[in-house]
């Protein structure tokens, strides 16, 4: 089935049980969209996930600026909504990682990063938009790109070559003969393990709940026919089930997204490792 812009969920919207046809079930093509803009096959294109993406970056920084543009002593509740989230990733997730002296200076890109990735995994329960922006992998490798070149630069920077090579690779002399072995190990669960399960746990959880969510939804209209009304019923019951799931695990996903960005950081910061 050839993927259409304007439709999410991809199924056909004249096939129900008992018609002949069988179950349309979601897959990767749920995941596929054509460009809304210049040709796909040049790789110059822009198509519904990015303009997801751009209009997500835009509330962020839309929200932000409208509410702290003219700051009040006594808050109004734009500003006051901002000030909680804002102070709530600044003290529960900096703070608590870093401190408040090696934190205060990352609490603008952890705050930008935290309420980005919630915004773009939102996308999934807004009404027309109904696709979570993180479920593409490519959206959260690059998040966990700048992560990482954070973090190994500050390493070099606060640690020194020798000392850098000495943080990724677990150095400890008093492993003896075990410390080639524990020195490659702990090098590639840094430098290359750690940013990989550091997207994909974003994209993972992401990509599965919107599967689910697309799957109850086209049992609905699918089972919409005769006799099958009654399980359509039970089924449409579980959309609205899924969507508050998903609602807890799109922050859920956020937040730890950038409690693990934090941790690296401070792992950079740290004096001794």
């Amino acid at each position: 089935m050839s993927a259409d812009p304007t439709r999410v969920l991809a199924f056909e919207t004249d096939c129900h049980i008992f018609d002949g046809c069988g179950f349309p079930s979601p897959g990767l093509h749920s995941f596929i969209f054509e460009p809304l803009w210049g040709d796909g096959d040049s790789n110059l294109y822009f198509n519904k996930t990015m303009l997801l993406a751009l209009l997500g970056s835009i509330i962020v920084i839309g929200f932000f600026w409208a509410a702290f543009r003219r700051p009040q002593v006594v808050p109004g509740k734009l500003q006051m909504i901002a000030e909680a989230g804002y102070d709530f990733i600044r003290r529960g997730v900096v703070y608590e990682t870093m401190g408040k002296r090696e934190g205060e200076k990352y609490v603008p890109f952890i705050v930008a990063l935290f309420f980005f990735v919630w915004m773009m995994n939102l996308w999934s329960i807004i009404p027309v938009a109904q696709f979570p922006v993180t479920s593409i992998v490519a959206y959260p490798m690059v998040l966990a790109l700048i992560v990482y070149i954070v973090w190994v630069s500050l390493t070099f920077k606060r640690h020194g070559f020798v000392g850098a090579l000495k943080n990724f690779t677990g150095y400890d002399k008093s492993l003896g003969a075990a410390l080639p072995v524990v020195m490659l190990i702990e090098a590639f669960s840094n430098l290359l393990v750690r940013p990989f399960t550091h997207a994909v746990r974003l994209f993972a959880n992401m990509f599965a709940g919107h599967i689910l969510l697309v799957l109850f939804t086209i049992a609905s209209w699918y089972l919409l026919n005769g006799i099958g009304i009654a399980y359509a019923a039970v089924s449409f019951l579980m959309v609205l089930v899924m969507t508050l799931f998903e609602l807890f695990i799109q922050a859920l996903q956020a937040y730890v997204f950038v409690l693990l960005a934090c941790t690296y950081i401070q792992g950079a910061l740290a004096e001794q490792h």
